[in-house]
């Protein structure tokens, strides 16, 4: 009975509200996938299936710019993931290993901050910043950028399993004469190792995409794929676009996918 009146599927209105949201939120990436394989250099008139977009964004005039641009966004996209998975595993372990300690409580405000932070602020920050410093803008103020705003994407799946797993198993291992290092190392990591993959993997996957922050901080000359995408779609919105957001929305779908399939094989294994 109590399960009856508390299945939402029953409320008035579930199907209709939720199918509009999920119209207004995947129709655009929907029609952007499909009218990357038209055939007419039109963006809204429909003249037959190809996949001459596609071929044009690796051979195509704007091939080069586009392809340098992808390398610079996979090698700060990685470097960002790595740094700021290890400063979230860290963290993680600090905050659910150490007991309760002064300023907890603020240092998972801290750490969690930039989530709450409007984009255009952590932004405008960031760049007022590295000017005051005398940092010059480029691949390297991209990068310190990308890891501050990752660490909390990547903390919350690690932090998630982290709270999942019992302190048991660290002090049966030193019950067996186990330094607190190998009780680490050798019980707590590969524990650990689903949320971190995890994290990882959505941490490189908000850095692959972003594009306001990186817009601020990437200096004259250095573009990564998001900013390149924008610059060329500023002087008109070629198919060619339509195809590379396609690809990227591809990664995407798959990234995400693989953490949510990691995290979850960690649950199960749990």
């Amino acid at each position: 009975m109590m399960a009856s009146t508390t299945d939402l599927r029953r409320f008035p209105g579930f199907l209709a509200i939720t199918l509009t949201c999920l119209v207004v939120l995947y129709a655009p990436l929907i029609v952007v996938a499909v009218y990357s394989f038209n055939a007419s250099t039109s963006i809204t008139n429909w003249g037959g299936f190809s996949l001459t977009w596609y071929v044009d964004v690796f051979t195509g005039p704007d091939a080069p710019k586009f392809q340098r641009a992808a390398i610079n966004s996979l090698i700060i996209a990685v470097c960002a993931a790595v740094a700021a998975t290890s400063i979230a595993t860290a963290a993680a372990v600090a905050m659910t290993r150490a007991g309760r300690f002064k300023g907890k409580t603020l240092s998972f405000a801290l750490i969690n901050l930039p989530l709450m932070v409007p984009e255009v602020v952590t932004a405008v920050a960031s760049l007022v910043f590295f000017s005051a410093i005398g940092f010059t803008t480029g691949l390297l103020t991209i990068l310190l950028a990308h890891i501050v705003f990752c660490i909390p994407f990547a903390y919350l799946p690690i932090s998630a399993r982290m709270q999942s797993i019992p302190d048991t198993y660290e002090q049966a291992a030193m019950d067996l004469y186990a330094t607190p290092r190998q009780a680490f190392t050798m019980v707590l990591l590969p524990l650990m190792t689903p949320g971190i993959l995890s994290g990882f993997l959505l941490a490189f996957i908000i850095s692959l995409d972003d594009f306001l922050i990186t817009n601020f901080v990437k200096g004259a000359g250095v573009e990564t794929l998001p900013t390149a995408i924008f610059g060329s779609v500023k002087q008109g919105i070629k198919p060619n676009i339509m195809a590379i957001s396609t690809l990227m929305l591809g990664v995407s779908v798959v990234f995400v996918s693989l953490s949510w399939l990691i995290g979850r094989t960690g649950q199960n294994k749990k």
